[in-house]
């Protein structure tokens, strides 16, 4: 069973930066795509930004490029999401996700794909 734990969340004003970290428990890492969706009061699951296994193919919302940036670390089995310009609609829980690569065809954005989810970190920004 993998298992995916995210950290770093928490309380941060207005133009300021956060860094969440996803470590995933299994010796495939390198295996699997992870990516981070977000859940905010009273709304639904939003796509973040996603790393391939091969952590050259990278995608990111709209609202996210420019700002975002997601990296993995195959030594730590950890994928990192730095977020910066933080603004006050970016308030959510945050979800970092796995799905297994090879054999697969993945659009990287569709929550359906991912097969594995972590507890998710919460992220507040006050205005």
């Amino acid at each position: 069973q993998v298992q995916l734990v995210e950290s770093g969340g928490g309380l941060v004003q207005a133009g300021e930066s956060l860094v969440l970290s996803c470590t995933v428990s299994t010796s495939t890492f390198s295996a699997y795509t992870v990516g981070w969706f977000r859940q905010g009061p009273g709304k639904e699951r939003e796509f973040v930004a996603t790393i391939a296994s091969n952590g050259r193919s990278i995608l990111y919302a709209d609202s996210m490029k420019g700002r975002t940036t997601v990296s993995r670390d195959t030594r730590k089995s950890t994928v990192y999401l730095r977020m910066n310009s933080l603004r006050p609609e970016d308030t959510a829980r945050y979800y970092c996700a796995a799905a297994w690569q090879p054999g697969r065809s993945l659009s990287g954005s569709d929550y359906k794909e991912f097969d594995y989810w972590g507890q998710g970190t919460p992220v507040t920004v006050s205005s």
